[in-house]
């Protein structure tokens, strides 16, 4: 007669099945929103404001008038509906941790 083996998951499986809820949990509530580089002089109703190198919010000196623009939609080179403010961008984004004060 065949006896059924009943098969045993490994401790390390399962440390590492958890690993990948807890590395999930703590992305979802990340203080970083998306951020990209705009020209804040060439905002346009139809479209928002133009999108830049990074360089242009990084670095002393430029002659765009660029800044940060949190949580914007952005198409074709355009970015829309997002905020200058970095605080507001995380307040409004993320999985239900607005006020956990994670970040």
């Amino acid at each position: 007669m065949a006896q059924k083996q009943r098969r045993r998951l490994r401790s390390s499986t399962v440390v590492l099945g958890g690993m990948g809820v807890v590395a999930a949990t703590l992305t979802s509530c990340s203080s970083e929103p998306d951020q990209r580089c705009v020209d804040m002089d060439s905002y346009e109703y139809a479209n928002g404001y133009r999108v830049v190198a990074d360089s242009n919010c990084s670095s002393y000196g430029t002659t765009t008038n660029a800044g940060w623009y949190y949580d914007a939609e952005v198409d074709d080179g355009w970015a829309d509906d997002g905020t200058f403010s970095r605080e507001e961008a995380v307040d409004r984004n993320g999985f239900g941790c607005s006020g956990s004060g994670g970040g």
